[in-house]
């Protein structure tokens, strides 16, 4: 980073009072597949005992109905997400022991799955809203095949009070400038099972058996064999504003696709095939490293809610599941995105254009595929330069907000310096490759577990399900999270006996344009 860049990160720091570092919040959405003892993707419902998925607030399914998603709240520090995520986790392994021997699997590649038609779609009851989420999921399965969907990840929602759209935006166009640092550093994905890929074409090299991979990769999630879409390629979204940000998804969710068109609305027998057939049938589908978010009402498009009160926070969504780690995360992994989300923050952020946007895609790709390849050079300004010295650059930056933070924001008892502590072990890493998840993931699968992926994730997801039920939670905390369950099939037993509207008329009233909201009513 230039010394002009340096200067405005630091004023702008100054210009950040303690009060407001204080007030930072973050909260984790942790996706995990449900296995069987064998290492295969388990078929069974989502279990009763974790209560509706439709209502549940904190435990509920993403694609599958093996796709169990923890939810967290939002808080003031690292350990408190952690210590909610830690109850959520305990709690789900208690059910999942009383009713059998299935176990969250650790990795974001999925485990060996099932021929792609039996992989069970989320059902979340007969309410039109909960229909709507199973028809949405069978448009994916349609657009994307259904192996795609089973990749998993652990989302990061990050808010700073005083922060305003215009703001948010800044920071998103920074973040996806130097997203290759926290795949390099974070990526834990670099092999798969070979059931992943049954039928499609890839660049993968065998490792051995059933399980390929890539020697320097880092993320295969984040590259060309995860969330990557031929149709959405086409999309070239700016950032610049919340204005055009908005009106590019506005086009994408009322654009009629051939493609889309061509599988129909409804299948011979009329069932749904998709909830439309434009480029996205709703603002979910559309994939990105970050999101603009803010909270929604009940039957209120997101889109529309980010018009009209702007971005309340951002979702960082390239973070791979740490299988060497009981919760996917760590409390110095979360410190680290708060200073890195800060950088982007502060640091000057100049608008995109499509040549830089298309440029970033090839960093992306890059990083994710041979991100660990000695001498790796990524495109910045028209220019090239190596993957390790632009990371030096970004985190030699971070320095005097780490410092300030130490500072201004206490850590837990014992823990000082936790910030720079945190960017202390990034540059160790950024040092030295072999630290990296994704090379200590592949020293494993080699050394410990035959060349085999599946037997290494199996075998710490085996480790983790016995750490949790040796944890049993106390009484008082039990009952709550039971208590919470059966509120959701309550909640969701309301819903479905309030609906009267016909789901054909819903479906057509929730896609409507008219649902999306005026660019004229957008907040800065």
């Amino acid at each position: 980073m230039n010394q002009k860049k340096s200067i405005g990160v630091l004023n702008n720091l100054a210009q950040v009072d303690d009060d407001r570092l204080r007030g930072m919040r973050r909260g984790l959405e942790k996706e995990s597949l449900r296995v069987r003892p064998d290492g295969m993707l388990a078929l069974t419902p989502h279990p009763a005992a974790l209560g509706s998925a439709l209502t549940h607030p904190h435990i509920t399914t993403d694609f599958c109905e093996s796709q169990i998603e923890l939810v967290t709240g939002a808080h003031l520090s690292p350990e408190a997400v952690l210590q909610e995520l830690e109850l959520l986790h305990q709690y789900t392994y208690q059910v999942l022991a009383r009713q059998g021997d299935e176990m969250l699997w650790v990795s974001s590649m999925p485990c060996g799955l099932p021929p792609d038609e039996t992989i069970p779609i989320a059902r979340y009851g007969s309410s039109n809203v909960g229909r709507a989420k199973s028809v949405y999921r069978m448009g994916l399965s349609h657009r994307y095949g259904r192996r795609m969907q089973t990749i998993s990840g652990i989302h990061y929602n990050w808010s700073l009070p005083g922060v305003d759209s215009q703001q948010y935006f800044a920071l998103i166009r920074n973040f996806r400038r130097h997203a290759f640092v926290l795949l390099y550093l974070f990526g834990a994905s670099p092999a798969v099972c070979s059931s992943f890929v049954a039928g499609r074409s890839h660049e993968l090299q065998s490792l051995d058996g059933p399980t390929l991979h890539m020697p320097h990769g880092t993320s295969l999630r984040m590259g060309r064999l995860g969330y990557q879409s031929d149709a959405q390629s086409l999309l070239a979204v700016s950032y610049n504003s919340l204005d055009g940000y908005a009106a590019s998804l506005h086009d994408a969710l009322t654009r009629p696709y051939p493609a889309y068109e061509a599988v129909g609305l409804r299948n011979p027998g009329g069932d749904y095939n998709q909830l439309a057939t434009t480029l996205l049938q709703i603002e979910n589908e559309f994939y990105g490293t970050i999101r603009p978010k803010r909270t929604i009402f009940p039957g209120e498009r997101p889109l529309h809610a980010l018009r009209e009160r702007g971005v309340e926070y951002v979702e960082v969504r390239l973070m791979d599941l740490d299988p060497f780690e009981s919760m996917g995360i760590t409390a110095s992994t979360m410190r680290f995105l708060d200073l890195f989300l800060l950088h982007c923050l502060l640091s000057p952020s100049p608008p995109d254009t499509p040549a830089e946007i298309a440029a970033l895609a090839r960093n992306q790709h890059r990083t994710a595929a041979r991100g660990r390849e000695p001498d790796l050079m990524l495109e910045r300004d028209s220019e090239h330069i190596s993957l390790e010295d632009w990371g030096r650059e970004l985190l030699g930056a971070m320095e005097p907000i780490a410092q300030r933070l130490d500072r201004s924001v206490a850590g837990p008892d014992g823990l000082r310096n936790a910030y720079q502590h945190s960017l202390e072990q990034a540059r160790c890493r950024l040092d030295d490759p072999q630290d990296l998840p994704s090379a200590r993931v592949l020293k494993r699968v080699v050394e410990a577990h035959g060349r085999s992926f599946v037997a290494f994730a199996r075998a710490h997801s085996t480790q983790m399900r016995e750490l949790f039920l040796s944890r049993p939670l106390d009484p008082g905390q039990e009952q709550r999270l039971v208590q919470a369950c059966r509120d959701s099939v309550r909640e969701q037993q309301r819903i479905e006996s309030t609906d009267s509207l016909p789901f054909e008329i819903y479906r057509q009233q929730y896609i409507s344009a008219d649902r999306l909201g005026s660019p004229a009513t957008s907040r800065s």
